[in-house]
């Protein structure tokens, strides 16, 4: 290039960087930063929402405390059980197909797959029951879930498996393990990856 065209570079980059200092000049990024530093209080980040759903507190902590967990027993349709499940015999025919043929049981290996009394008490329906016999309330279903799928639990304690509803701040509310995983077939269906590409004609 010849120094005529190094002269006109230098000349369009000049008057560039001269107009966009003038702007500039307007409103400084330091302007903004302090502007910004006065509106955020950082000793306290708000919570943005209040958590709605029913939550109880664990029987458990973590490395932060105490925290809480999504109830169980309001969304389970048929609790509670012992109003079906009393002393009295039962007369209707295919009893348990008509209350509980919705139901399919693939949890466990396929060679020792578990049935119901495996986890729910035998006398008290109301109940959980753990393989020490203590019974387990179905809000704290995840001492049961956690006999068998420890390291999922321990994962699940420290943040690392499921979720935490709504906020990352503020009281640690989380999922229970029957919030996302049917607890008579857990295993989630395998499918491929959703993807976010944008279709080729």
């Amino acid at each position: 290039m010849t120094k005529l065209n190094y002269s006109c570079l230098f000349l369009l980059f000049f008057v560039g960087l001269s107009h966009s200092l003038g702007a500039a000049s307007e409103k400084s990024i330091v302007d903004e930063i302090k502007n910004a530093e006065d509106r955020f209080d950082n000793r306290s980040v708000p919570l943005v929402e209040q958590v709605v759903d029913e939550a109880v507190l664990a029987k458990e902590e973590y490395q932060g405390g105490s925290f809480r967990v999504l109830a169980r027993k309001a969304k389970i349709e048929r609790y509670k059980c012992s109003s079906c499940h009393t002393d009295k015999p039962v007369t209707a025919q295919q009893g348990a197909l008509l209350t509980h043929g919705d139901i399919i049981l693939e949890h466990g290996s396929e060679d020792q797959g578990l049935s119901c009394i495996d986890c729910h008490h035998p006398q008290d329906r109301d109940y959980l029951e753990d393989k020490k016999g203590r019974k387990i309330d179905f809000d704290h279903s995840y001492q049961l879930c956690g006999q068998c799928h420890f390291r999922q639990k321990r994962d699940w304690l420290g943040g690392a498996h499921g979720k935490r509803v709504v906020n990352w701040a503020g009281e640690r509310t989380v999922y229970n393990c029957t919030t996302c995983h049917n607890p008579h077939s857990p295993r989630f269906e395998k499918r491929f990856p959703a993807t976010y590409s944008v279709e080729l004609d």
